[in-house]
């Protein structure tokens, strides 16, 4: 069954089966993806920074493939501006405010990932913006997407206005804030040092995400949220669907 990645530098390799129960919890979830239609559909999986959100769409994407679904793989991370443009334009993206209100293309994300990968788009999809860690623009790289492919993106912030009308299922993992900023100070240490990544968590990533919760409230627009706080006992704390309306498909 076919995998289509992100070209981004910026990846992290599907995790190992932690355990049954949560191989379990991963293909419950990939069912009711795949009883949602035939056509193409787009998955948001979010959470806090360091709730491990990228492993948790690996996992689903290769549930989805066991269920015979082809299966696109991306980050919102991978549609951002290049760093070089805050530069140019002088604009804050450093501060947590300046982070989440700037660092994100949304134009991008909406007219070459998201509207594109709709069971009504043109099924040209480019799952890469820019690379985050080289700013290797990659925008005219696509791919061509089958009838019956769904895209699974990783991402913060994937439930904010900018992208919300655009997903057929949204995902939250859930897990208490102090356990994100040990998760994603442990992953950055090596390339950041302790103390950087300590700071950039706490200043600008914590900060952000704190902004995003009290304007967005995203566990409610959440279709499933799950406690990911324990990898090998993954818990659904939630199941919201079917709410009439609630998804488009633009």
């Amino acid at each position: 069954m076919q995998a289509f990645e992100s070209v981004s530098t910026w990846r992290q390799p599907a995790p190992p089966s932690a355990s049954r129960a949560r191989t379990e919890l991963i293909t419950g979830v990939a069912r009711r993806i795949a009883d949602l239609g035939p056509r193409r559909l787009r998955v948001a999986v979010d959470g806090l920074t360091g709730a491990g959100k990228t492993s948790f769409g690996h996992e689903l994407a290769a549930a989805l493939r066991d269920l015979g679904r082809p299966t696109m793989r991306a980050s919102l991370d991978d549609f951002k501006h290049p760093w070089r443009h805050a530069r140019e334009h002088g604009y804050d993206r450093l501060s947590g405010e300046g982070y989440y209100r700037n660092a994100y293309d949304f134009d991008s994300a909406r007219d070459l990932l998201l509207r594109p990968a709709g069971a009504a788009g043109t099924g040209n999809v480019a799952l890469c913006g820019h690379d985050p860690l080289t700013g290797e623009d990659h925008r005219g790289t696509t791919i061509s997407a089958p009838s019956d492919a769904v895209l699974i993106v990783d991402s913060v912030f994937a439930f904010r206005p900018e992208y919300n009308c655009h997903w057929e299922y949204r995902i939250w993992l859930e897990v208490a804030a102090e356990v994100a900023v040990q998760r994603g100070v442990s992953r950055d240490t090596a390339a950041e040092g302790a103390e950087e990544a300590t700071r950039v968590h706490r200043d600008r990533y914590g900060v952000a995400v704190g902004i995003y919760v009290a304007e967005v409230n995203p566990r409610a627009l959440a279709d499933v949220i799950i406690d990911n706080t324990d990898f090998g006992r993954p818990r659904l704390l939630a199941d919201h669907r079917v709410r009439p309306g609630h998804a488009t498909a633009t």
